[in-house]
């Protein structure tokens, strides 16, 4: 299998690693291509982004880096465009699409934290109901493609990022199944491709990769795509797993 990763991050955003050193494990490990996609800068939570005084900066020592191992491996600058975020993406080799908060009532609920700030968050804003939290989130991942112009939707249903552990809700029950499928759908018109992305494998937060596999088999039987995505907040996690999951 041709290894190559999208989903990357360094110490632009809330990676531990610097570009350069991305690269050099990659080509370490016989990726044939590396897409570094740090975080947007999204001013209402600037704890994990990368700074917009830096976004030059990026771009410029990724311009670098592919000069530099051009011949040993393709090196590609893309952005993970936060929904909410406002920086232009046009001048991206690509844009994966993600959503990481819900907006309600002006407040951004950061839905993949913790299981605590979901659970507070279906009390506060939906009467204790955990399936109406999920459905917000849903319409909203929905409409990411149209939002962010994204090539590449990230980790589709990240709302479940604590429920193995936590189990907050189940993802069998119908008004679930009904809100990610309905999301689906929307997302399977614009023609972006699905990640398979293991990084909350990877960082001890799952078993099992986004999205489930039953929405894998639903995206891929109304005629969507995937790739690998790893996440990788640091260079060794590059890849991770990629030969356990089927595309």
């Amino acid at each position: 299998m041709e290894l190559r990763d999208f989903h990357v991050h360094s110490t632009y955003s809330d990676g531990i690693n610097t570009p350069e050193e991305i690269v050099l494990s990659a080509i370490d490990k016989g990726l044939t291509v590396i897409g570094f996609s740090d975080h947007s800068f999204t001013a209402f939570d600037q704890s994990y982004c990368m700074p917009k005084e830096k976004i030059a900066d990026y771009r410029a020592e990724i311009s670098a880096l592919r000069e530099k191992y051009s011949g040993k491996i393709t090196v590609l600058c893309g952005i993970e465009q936060d929904y909410y975020a406002k920086e232009s993406t046009a001048k991206y080799d690509y844009v994966i699409g993600s959503v990481h908060y819900l907006k309600v009532k002006e407040q951004y609920i950061p839905v993949d934290e913790d299981a605590e700030t979901l659970k507070k968050a279906a009390e506060q804003f939906f009467q204790g109901d955990m399936y109406a939290l999920t459905e917000a989130y849903y319409k909203t991942v929905g409409d990411v493609v149209r939002k962010t112009g994204a090539t590449i939707i990230g980790h589709f249903d990240l709302i479940t990022k604590f429920n193995e552990q936590h189990h907050l809700f189940d993802e069998t029950h119908p008004r679930y199944r009904k809100a990610w499928k309905n999301a689906a759908r929307e997302l399977l018109k614009s023609g972006a491709i699905f990640e398979i992305n293991t990084g909350a494998v990877s960082r001890g937060y799952r078993t099992t990769a986004y999205p489930s596999l039953e929405i894998r088999q639903f995206i891929r039987e109304h005629g969507g795509s995937f790739v690998l995505s790893g996440d990788s907040h640091s260079a060794e996690n590059l890849c991770f797993r990629f030969e356990q999951e089927n595309l």
